[in-house]
């Protein structure tokens, strides 16, 4: 890069220091000690569902509040509407995890829509949990996922780290109004994503505003913005010149993150530049959860028109990947790339955005 770096925007309660030592190593997931923190077993500590997306263990929670499916919430995030058409779902780059079922490249034709031009962000959440005393599945489990690096709490509320992926801890008290843990906060985040909502709380956030999620071939022709097999929402190439367009992992994952693209973690809402069709951070940022069970095989299954994913399946997908992409373990910052998590897992680096019903 020909760019000094530019300062994370990322309140300083929010994380450590981005050049400071990983608190567990980069390498195998072997758990060394931790000063100020206990290492035996904690069924709060997160499963490594993926590298991207920490899964939550099965350990019973006190039920939380319900929305009544009113439909008569103050949504007020601007609207795309889509034509629909037909579109080449899946990777045609040749960057596909074989894993993750990107393939076959197919026909799928969508039928017309409209979608939320940006996720749903930390004050539109705010106002749905004001109006309905809602509490997220990260407040009544009592913790969440969080990546190391921006963890803000003291050592005995770090309960442990996801097996597979040492990067991520569970943190009591981290939820999605105190995204780095008990000792952080959201001033200044109110245009940035809402983080720590499963999947679970994202349909009662629908329920209340009377939308939906997207399917995940509605989310992946809203990614693509017109573009007809391209890498990303702009195109095939990553950077414009030495300018970034993404928010994603920059540095040495997951040690230290040089934050180039501005940002340590999440960004605001609005940041970079929109797709062709008007469609802001699809790609980076955070994940978005979709409608439809996973299933790695199910593209050479699906119906050719307005596919809604599989019957049932243990976790929902997954898209668009996060600021915590890297290329060196996950290039899941991809129109095509899918990722998935269990329903009621939360994590600092997941959130959604909705579609209007038909």
């Amino acid at each position: 890069m020909t760019e000094e770096p530019a300062e994370p925007r990322v309140p300083a309660e929010r994380t450590v220091p981005v050049e400071s030592p990983a608190p567990v190593p980069a390498g195998p997931p072997s758990e060394p000690p931790v000063a100020g923190r206990s290492n035996a077993p904690d069924n709060h500590a997160p499963a490594a569902m993926s590298c991207c997306a920490p899964a939550r263990p099965a350990v019973p929670a006190a039920p939380a509040p319900r929305p009544e499916r009113s439909g008569n919430g103050d949504h007020r995030i601007e609207q795309v509407a889509l034509p629909g058409g037909v579109f080449r779902m899946g990777d045609a780059s040749g960057d596909r995890n074989p894993l993750d079922g990107e393939g076959p490249v197919h026909d799928v034709r969508i039928a017309p829509f409209a979608i939320d031009a940006t996720s749903v962000t930390n004050a539109d959440w705010a106002a749905f949990a004001s109006a309905t005393g809602y509490l997220t599945e990260a407040e009544t489990y009592g913790y969440s996922a969080v990546f190391h690096l921006a963890v803000a709490a003291d050592p005995a509320d770090i309960v442990g780290p996801a097996a597979g992926a040492p990067w991520w801890f569970g943190v009591r008290g981290a939820d999605w109004r105190h995204p780095g843990g008990p000792r952080s906060g959201l001033e200044g985040l109110d245009d940035h994503p809402v983080v720590h909502v499963s999947w679970n709380d994202a349909l009662a956030y629908c329920a209340w505003a009377g939308r939906r999620l997207p399917t995940e071939a509605e989310w992946e022709y809203a990614s693509r913005g017109g573009i007809d097999g391209a890498r990303y929402p702009w195109g095939n190439e990553l950077m414009d010149g030495d300018r970034w367009r993404v928010n994603i992992f920059q540095g040495r994952f997951p040690a230290a993150n040089t934050a180039e693209d501005g940002f340590a973690t999440t960004a605001p809402v609005r940041t970079f530049a929109p797709n062709g069709f008007g469609l802001w951070q699809t790609v980076g940022n955070v994940w978005e959860w979709c409608s439809d069970w996973f299933e790695p095989g199910y593209y050479a299954v699906s119906p050719a028109a307005d596919p809604a994913g599989p019957e049932g399946g243990q976790a929902r997908v997954l898209r668009g990947g996060s600021y915590l992409c890297h290329s060196s373990y996950c290039n899941r910052y991809r129109n095509a790339a899918r990722s998935s998590n269990t329903p009621d897992s939360s994590m600092g680096n997941a959130g959604f955005r909705t579609v209007a019903l038909a």
